[in-house]
């Protein structure tokens, strides 16, 4: 199967759509007329490529974890997001929607965060495009990723603490969202993964396409298995677009107190419908994980629709098994990654010489981040 170049109506299947305040759709469906039109433009595109590879530092390599791989029976190989400049793939995405936030002629980026990489990545951008940025941000998360909170600062954001809820990512993403309808005509809302209304789900994922694709191109032959770990899922959704037309096995990788993939249910959540955890009335209900970003109660639309259809696994492991897998990989390796990353690492070192990843197998993995920001929470845990 091939991804649409642009969902119908905004739809993936039974997914996806429109859900927003009626004052939002026509900025809504200005944005999704300028993507396309910007999507299109040799200029347009030549500039965004020219960033990447200058600035961001793309191609990243793909890197043979030949000493974990070799303890695990696999054949390993590890997307190195982590090495893209600010530490994790948002830079992909950031870049693309500030050139068109510019282009659109808005002044301002609006964003939410969770694990704080997609604010550092909005305030740099914002600060190479001469923009400003207001990041929201759940109190809770700003003290377990205080030294992305100073990043964004340092690089000149506004950062906003979002106190209400749960006071994690899906209470920023709430708040963020009031902000965008209060300013549209000056404000750009830069979401930083494949959820929310048309067209951010389709948009992000081509920003983040570019993933795929290197490592389609990068990769000796196909592999059997391509993993990433998946909260909203723009780094798998990336990914898997690289792969989704070949006979490789997608798997998504949750947190296990954010499954929504196995633990909800079809529902909408800021702005789009997709499989989100609810409660028994039907309310969305609270996720949890000890990686910041993958503490949302959702997942981007087009998950949803590839496991209706099969065409992707999604997998959940816990917070144990995550911290036991960062640990893994540094020992073995040399690479400390994020916290997210290490649920795609997790699932790989459980499954691997079982019937679910039997021995020999080729593995593609996206390590989405670097775990510097994960220090403190790695250090008080182990002191506790």
């Amino acid at each position: 199967m091939t991804l649409m170049a642009e969902p119908a109506a905004g739809r993936f299947g039974d997914f996806g759509g429109r859900y927003v305040p009626e004052s939002l759709v026509p900025a809504c469906a200005e944005l999704a007329g300028a993507f396309r039109e910007a999507w299109a433009d040799k200029t347009f595109r030549d500039e965004l490529d020219h960033l990447l590879a200058v600035y961001a530092g793309r191609p990243t390599p793909l890197t043979p974890a030949l000493r974990l791989g070799g303890e695990l029976g696999i054949d390993l190989w590890l997307k190195r997001e982590d090495l893209a400049h600010t530490g994790s793939h948002k830079i992909n995405n950031v870049l693309g929607q500030a050139l068109l936030a510019r282009r659109l002629g808005r002044t301002r980026l609006i964003a939410e965060t969770g694990a704080g990489q997609h604010g550092v990545a909005t305030a740099t951008a914002a600060a190479l495009l001469g923009l400003s940025a207001t990041i929201f941000m759940g109190s809770r998360d700003i003290e377990r990723q205080r030294l992305n909170v100073f990043r964004m600062e340092m690089l000149g954001a506004t950062v906003v603490p979002v106190t209400s809820g749960s006071r994690t990512l899906k209470d920023a993403t709430n708040e963020a969202m009031r902000a965008w309808v209060a300013d549209v005509p000056h404000s750009h809302f830069l979401l930083g993964s494949v959820g929310g209304p048309h067209p951010y789900p389709w948009m992000v994922r081509e920003f983040q396409r570019v993933i795929g694709t290197e490592a389609r191109s990068q990769v000796p032959s196909v592999p059997d298995v391509v993993v990433a770990c998946v909260g909203g899922g723009s780094n798998a959704a990336g990914t898997f677009a690289g792969f989704v037309d070949t006979t490789a096995r997608l798997i998504g990788v949750e947190a296990a107190g954010g499954a929504a993939m196995t633990a909800g249910a079809p529902g909408v959540v800021h702005g789009s419908r997709s499989m989100v955890l609810q409660d028994a009335e039907g309310q969305i209900a609270e996720a949890s994980s000890i990686a910041a970003g993958l503490d949302y109660p959702g997942i981007g639309p087009e998950h949803a629709h590839l496991g209706a259809l099969g065409r992707a696994e999604y997998r959940t492991v816990t917070d144990a098994e995550v911290v036991a897998a960062i640990h893994r990989l540094a020992r073995a390796e040399g690479i400390i990654c994020a916290l997210e990353s290490a649920h795609a690492v997790a699932w790989v070192l459980r499954a691997a010489g079982s019937a679910d990843l039997p021995a020999g197998s080729r593995v593609l993995l996206t390590l989405s981040g670097r775990g510097d920001k994960d220090m403190v929470t790695l250090s008080e845990g182990a002191d506790k």
